[in-house]
């Protein structure tokens, strides 16, 4: 099949090439000609998208405060991964140890205590690190639960009171991160201060969305991330802001929201935190309708645009109106144009 130059028609192909084909009188004059296939008008979804600059992070970023006073004496580098049970940070050579609870430890626990989810999360987490023995996991802390904090207290080098306090224990969600060391060893702290600033540890990509793109952002939607090297993952929009934020600078200030887009399971993400990257963010969906790969399009000289249409080893032109373009396919509609006909393309080497 071939595209011949023609009377009164002039057309532009794909990234340019100009050719002419048969005018609406279908009068054809032999010359020029470019070897071409053919490709399906197809019916279906189109989706155009947009690519956005965005960050590979940690989520549930956090500051740390500790109830300990004293001097630091051992701080954990930034990067560790630190766990239930293992300490965030040592004051007077004693650990402040993480334990996993999503409020935070506000009162001292002890024999007598009760009616609390804290004494219910002391216990669970007691019980995580094979200390739970008799202790039953409840909302009453009772000798059993005595007995068990004191040789937790005694193996991990703390004073042995059968009680507990924000000077000897964190509670956090989960395991953490470290991003930041805020009293560095030799540091005198006291209670209440800020000591690490952390995160969780799963991987994600936040965006400061312009605020004047944020209906390209869907929780739920599904998202491409293009990666440092130029490896793609997939993930989704987990959470979309709903107040605007003033960033940028005072001579060039924007208006964003903060999108957050959590990554498909085994992704490989390496170890980079703070990284660039570009997320392809869907800017329209046009369901249901009739499209060509973008090359089928002709621009007719006298305006706007057309399609071959092959039947065997006939052409014709139809002159047709371009919608939405994605996937390097356009939206198009015309008179006669149905699903499965054929239109004429550019041959591929």
């Amino acid at each position: 099949m071939k595209w011949m130059l023609a009377a009164g028609v002039a057309v532009t192909v794909g990234a340019g090439a100009a050719f002419a084909l048969a005018g609406a009188d279908g009068d054809e004059v032999q010359a020029t000609s470019v070897e071409t296939s053919s490709a399906p008008i197809t019916r279906g979804d189109l989706v155009d998208s947009e690519k956005v600059d965005g960050t590979l992070t940690f989520d549930g970023e956090q500051d740390v405060w500790s109830g300990a006073s004293g001097v630091v004496t051992w701080v954990p580098e930034v990067g560790t991964t630190i766990e239930r049970g293992e300490p965030l940070l040592r004051v007077q050579n004693r650990p402040v140890v993480l334990m996993y609870s999503g409020t935070p430890l506000y009162r001292e626990l002890g024999a007598g205590v009760s009616d609390g989810a804290d004494v219910r999360a002391l216990e669970r987490n007691l019980e995580a690190l094979g200390y739970g023995g008799d202790v039953t996991v409840d909302e009453e802390f009772t000798g059993a639960t005595d007995a068990a904090v004191r040789n937790w207290q005694d193996d991990n080098g703390l004073a042995v009171t059968g009680r507990v306090d924000s000077s000897q224990v964190v509670f956090l969600a989960g395991a953490v991160r470290v991003k930041s060391v805020k009293a560095p060893e030799g540091k005198r702290v006291a209670a209440g201060q800020s000591v690490l600033g952390v995160a969780g540890t799963r991987r994600i990509v936040h965006i400061d969305l312009d605020a004047d793109k944020q209906d390209m952002a869907v929780k739920g939607a599904k998202v491409s991330v293009e990666l440092p090297g130029g490896r793609v993952v997939s993930g989704r929009i987990a959470s979309v802001g709903t107040v605007a934020e003033q960033t940028g600078t005072e001579q060039s200030p924007q208006t964003t929201v903060d999108v957050d887009i959590t990554l498909d399971k085994g992704a490989d993400t390496g170890r980079l935190d703070q990284a660039p990257v570009t997320v392809e963010l869907e800017s329209e969906r046009r369901k249901g309708v009739l499209s060509v790969p973008i090359e089928a399009l002709l621009g007719l000289r006298e305006g706007g645009f057309g399609v071959e249409v092959v039947e065997g080893t006939s052409k014709r032109i139809v002159p047709v109106t371009t919608g939405t373009f994605g996937g390097g396919r356009v939206e198009i509609g015309g008179q006669g144009l149905a699903e499965g006909m054929k239109v004429g393309v550019p041959a591929r080497d």
